[in-house]
């Protein structure tokens, strides 16, 4: 009987002190776990929130209209587009919130220099931020023509703010070069009356420049250049 006790004694350290610090290492790692399990709940809250609103913004009637040309969108966003302009696409979302006109085309590095000291920007022309900077665009809008979004692009790429003769004296005042409106995100939803725009000018080979052009609008602000037709049975 004493050896038995002897045997568990020893298996404790002789007072109990094993088992004390077993249970203290227990403890700390389900607090560990705990917390690990906290941050990995709001991480995935955060990122469904953010996924949640871009869906539910994609979902708000969103539809690509049908029938629009360069030429068209051009007009709509008063802004012409060069004779010279190559592989030039054009594109009109509709949603129940606010509509946005997207415009893209090249030109010649020559071409492009020429263009923009006819459109110059309101402000000054910015370059994109330090690729310690990461920005959170998801693929949509150009994507729609096979092309990048034009907020990723790190190289030889400026932007901002060019509005016609008619729309500066609606233009917002320092929006151009203020901190927030780098890559126009502090008014990406700042409703254009087809006069001003944003413009992204991407210098993407040494021989050729591509322009991203993008504009919103009040939903319907427009006549369509066609609707979608219908099937019947």
């Amino acid at each position: 009987m004493n050896d038995v006790y002897a045997h568990q004694a020893s298996e404790k350290g002789g007072d109990g002190s094993s088992g004390r610090d077993g249970r203290r290492w227990l403890v700390v790692g389900v607090a560990f776990g705990v917390l690990a399990l906290t941050s990995a709940v709001i991480a995935a809250g955060w990122l469904f929130d953010r996924v949640s609103d871009r869906a539910l913004e994609q979902a708000a009637g969103a539809r690509w209209a049908e029938g629009v040309t360069p030429e068209w969108m051009s007009e709509q966003m008063g802004i012409d587009l060069p004779n010279a302009a190559q592989s030039p696409q054009a594109a009109y979302e509709v949603t129940s919130r606010f509509d946005t006109g997207l415009l893209t085309f090249t030109l010649t590095r020559a071409e492009a220099e020429s263009y923009l000291e006819k459109h110059p920007p309101e402000g000054k022309w910015l370059e994109p931020r330090t690729h310690s900077e990461k920005v959170d665009v998801a693929p949509h809008y150009f994507a729609h023509f096979g092309l990048p979004e034009p907020e990723t692009l790190k190289k030889d790429v400026r932007y901002g703010d060019v509005c016609s003769d008619a729309g500066k004296a609606t233009e917002n005042p320092g929006a151009s070069d203020t901190p927030d409106s780098q890559y126009g995100m502090s008014d990406l939803y700042d409703m254009s009356d087809g006069r001003c725009v944003e413009m992204y000018v991407h210098e993407f080979s040494p021989q050729r420049t591509r322009f991203y052009i993008r504009a919103h609008f009040e939903p319907g602000i427009s006549p369509l250049p066609a609707t979608p037709s219908s099937s019947t049975d």
